[in-house]
């Protein structure tokens, strides 16, 4: 079986990936992080790029949105490509009072009633576990970059829940949810099956305690203490 979804050289892909879900939003890193960066892959524009970071090789590859959609991007990038750790890094919203807007979020496990590990493990597990040695890291480089952040337990949702409700869902659902978004389960159900590792940092953008929005444009461009702490810390695994 051949890649269908990423196209290009082996070489060209580090084992060592951040993965936005926002192509635009992997460019952006690109663009104002890396060194001697290369677009690699633009299959359906889902933008890949590689370069280095601190003089360290980094990928940076965008996964879309959704459980699905990471699903298979991880995939490729874990089974075709040598990969061996992806840092997820996006937005989410706040599921708890003192959860803050630009808060950092760090996925200690996902739950989620998706049957996607279903499928692809053969379990039923609703949560499922982000790499323990990752997220240490994540949090001493939080801790030496002074962000705010919290460490626990987050949902991830098919849907995207300010469209519809999910207030029935969170009533079955663990007390300790933190906030909610929309592809950590997968990569975490995709890195268990091969036997790769998987983190998921989030920002969180929006909350029904609190009375701020944050535009489209900010949150491609102006969410640069999560890509720092993602790239300061994948360079160092």
């Amino acid at each position: 079986m051949k890649p269908i979804h990423i196209i290009t050289n082996k070489e060209n892909i580090y084992e060592n990936v951040i993965m936005p879900g926002d192509p635009n939003r992997a460019k952006y890193i690109a663009e104002n992080f890396l060194e001697k960066k290369k677009l690699v892959s633009d299959v359906r524009n889902m933008l890949i790029y590689s370069g280095l970071y601190k003089g360290k090789k980094v990928t940076i590859a965008s996964s879309g949105m959704g459980i699905p959609s990471i699903g298979i991007y991880s995939y490729e990038l874990y089974k075709f490509y040598g990969v061996k750790n992806i840092i997820r890094i996006g937005t989410c919203g706040a599921l708890k009072e003192d959860v803050k807007i630009n808060d950092i979020i760090i996925a200690d496990a996902a739950y989620s009633i998706s049957s996607f590990n279903k499928i692809v493990n053969k379990e039923r597990k609703k949560i499922l576990f982000g790499n323990k040695k990752i997220n240490d890291l994540l949090e001493i480089n939080s801790q030496k970059l002074k962000l705010s952040y919290k460490r626990g337990l987050i949902y991830t949702s098919d849907v995207f829940d300010l469209y519809f409700n999910i207030d029935k869902i969170l009533k079955k659902a663990p007390k300790d949810l933190l906030i909610s978004e929309m592809e950590a389960y997968g990569l975490f159900s995709v890195a268990k099956n091969l036997n790769k590792n998987a983190a998921t940092i989030l920002t969180v953008v929006d909350s029904k305690f609190e009375n701020i929005n944050i535009s489209a444009q900010k949150r491609e461009k102006n969410l640069n203490n999560m890509i720092e702490l993602a790239l300061n810390t994948i360079i160092n695994l």
